[in-house]
């Protein structure tokens, strides 16, 4: 019998592209770079800011809106009351309730108030919520139900337009990376950085762990991915633990909406050398930040383009005067008011040493 001869023709297959690393499981020498260029600040027209509006955009709520969604059960972190809520397909809020949680009101006050400056910053806002299939604890108690139950105060939150930028979930970044920014390479101005650590003291954000600040390419989505990002930004994701005073275990009774404890601690710890006063934190990576005098110059003469009337907008629309719990005592929105320009002055007075 003859041999069969078989003849094998090999081709190599089509070249693929390699794949783009996503910008939510960046290498470390990629997130490095991005810092390096990233952005905390930009110019904004401050004296203009309805503060009471807060940012708008088609997905904005107005302040008190009656707002009705879906309850779904997924993992949320942190102790803080809060739950995940659907208002329709593939548009989930996280919403924040209690009225004995300070978070509620802060975080309103505080993203508001970076936003009128120029900071980054998500958007949150005061609502009340009427979430079908939710328990009365949905924090504490997940299993949907039939019922619809009214979560009033609320606040809901939408992140700042962007795709998160993070090694691994929840990274964040920690604040002596500020340090890692490259104003030759594009990157924020000293300054501009240091502003943002004295605005974090004046407003006294003690749970400054890495998860509370947040990476993002502006501009962006998830999808993209790529090692490179056009415009990266540094921001504080998470200030629900502000207007109160920094302790050491972050509780909010203390450090969220206590108007005594913020009104009696002074912006400087150490006044002749600048050193913002901010207590650490058991988790924190910013403690009593040194500032020099461009970076408190920057940052007051922001704060001074604030109007009583914002101001006014500022504490009422984040319903401030309603705070209170066994240990923490209701304050007026005038005594608000004037805790914050008493602290302004602190800044704006002050000249730092060279």
């Amino acid at each position: 019998m003859a041999a069969v001869a078989i003849l094998l023709i090999w081709q190599p297959a089509e070249p693929t592209a390699a794949a783009k690393p996503s910008f939510s499981k960046m290498s470390p020498k990629a997130r490095l770079a991005a810092i390096r260029r990233a952005q905390v600040w930009k110019a904004t027209d401050v004296a203009s800011k309805d503060l009471k509006a807060g940012p708008g955009g088609g997905d904005a709520f107005s302040p008190n809106a009656l707002i009705t969604c879906a309850y779904r059960d997924r993992d949320m972190s942190g102790r803080t009351p809060k739950f995940t809520c659907e208002l329709e397909p593939d548009d989930e809020i996280k919403v924040k309730y209690g009225a004995d949680n300070g978070e509620v009101y802060a975080e309103v006050a505080a993203t508001r108030l970076l936003w009128a400056l120029g900071f980054g910053a998500d958007r949150v806002y005061p609502v009340r919520v009427a979430c079908k299939g939710c328990s009365t604890d949905p924090h504490s108690k997940k299993d949907p139900t039939t019922d619809k139950v009214l979560f009033d105060p609320a606040a809901v939150e939408r992140k700042m337009k962007g795709a998160t930028m993070e090694v691994s979930t929840d990274s964040g970044w920690a604040w002596p990376e500020l340090d890692e920014v490259r104003t030759a390479e594009g990157g924020a101005p000293q300054a501009q950085r240091e502003a943002l650590k004295l605005l974090a003291a004046l407003l006294q954000h003690g749970d400054n762990k890495p998860a509370q600040q947040r990476l993002v390419c502006v501009g962006a989505t998830e999808e993209e991915g790529g090692a490179e990002c056009r415009e990266p930004w540094m921001i504080i994701q998470d200030l629900g633990v502000t207007f109160g005073r920094a302790n050491l275990f972050n509780r909010g009774e203390t450090g969220s909406v206590n108007f005594d404890a913020w009104s009696e601690t002074p912006v400087w710890t150490d006044v002749p050398s600048c050193i913002a006063n901010l207590a650490p934190s058991q988790s924190g990576t910013l403690e009593n930040p040194h500032v020099s005098d461009a970076g408190r110059k920057f940052l007051g003469d922001l704060l001074m383009k604030l109007s009583d009337r914002q101001l006014r907008d500022l504490f009422q629309t984040a319903r401030f005067a309603e705070r209170k719990t066994d240990n923490v005592r209701a304050a007026t929105v005038d005594q608000w008011i004037e805790a914050f320009k008493n602290k302004r002055d602190q800044i704006v007075t002050r000249t730092c040493p060279a």
